[in-house]
């Protein structure tokens, strides 16, 4: 274990110890800010129909936001170790090919969610002039984080696949956007097909991730969804595993 939390803030402090990691948080706090302005001036000081975190992620800036920042999250995991020689030398060390994936997993996904913190302060300004009290609702706001920590977990696994298959950041980074709007897209053709009775519109229906994020959105916690995802989540780190352990065959 004492492996595993070294490569962790090893890796958290490539993310916070570099200009690369700032910028990623600026772009993120930007697009945020801007989504929430954009949401207000929709509203026009008119009464919520829905929670605020619903009406949010039902625009296309939620989207937008997750499917642009975890491809650049991930590029450089293993990528930037490959091009600059210093992969096998890590590999070399006394840690298991295990603990090296959860544990640039895991420092991606901590700092997948500090990107997200910021939007705690957005709906808590919302509230505090809009003078509307059921604007934050403490448990809606726990189970939209669930979500949200649930799909950047899928997403970033996504991305680690993405980056341990090259050498180069920028076509990990391509790799995992592909991924990401591969997840969109599902989410969008099993919005087109909801009213077919079909069994390929019932399979899109559960693998409509973005399309789930609406229920955890409104404070509903669907032990269907956070099952499949964990279970992406999971199968993706194994393919992670298996491309690192995949080195020894060559």
């Amino acid at each position: 274990m004492r492996a595993y939390w070294t490569l962790t803030w090893r890796e958290l402090g490539a993310y916070f110890l570099s200009l690369t990691g700032y910028i990623i948080i600026a772009a993120s706090l930007f697009l945020t800010g801007l989504s929430f302005i954009d949401l207000l001036d929709r509203l026009r000081g008119e009464a919520m129909p829905a929670p605020l975190t619903e009406i949010y992620f039902n625009t296309w800036w939620f989207p937008m936001i997750v499917v642009l920042a975890t491809p650049v999250i991930t590029m450089r995991l293993f990528a930037q170790e490959k091009f600059s020689g210093t992969f096998e030398t890590l590999m070399t060390t006394p840690v298991s090919d295990l603990q090296v994936v959860l544990a640039k997993f895991s420092a991606a996904l901590v700092f997948y969610i500090v990107l997200w913190l910021p939007l705690v302060g957005c709906v808590l300004l919302v509230r505090h002039y809009s003078n509307d009290q059921s604007a934050f609702d403490s448990g809606i706001m726990g189970s939209t984080f669930l979500g949200i920590i649930l799909l950047g977990g899928l997403l970033v696994s996504l991305g680690c696949c993405a980056s341990a298959l090259t050498r180069s950041q920028v076509a990990a980074a391509m790799m995992g956007l592909a991924f990401g709007f591969s997840v969109l897209l599902l989410g969008f053709l099993a919005d087109k097909t909801a009213t077919h009775a079909s069994w390929q519109a019932q399979v899109l229906a559960c693998f409509a991730i973005f399309e789930q994020m609406r229920d955890f959105a409104r404070g509903m916690v669907d032990t269907q969804a956070v099952v499949l995802m964990v279970s992406l989540t999971l199968f993706f780190l194994f393919v992670n595993l298996r491309i690192i352990e995949s080195r020894r065959w060559k």
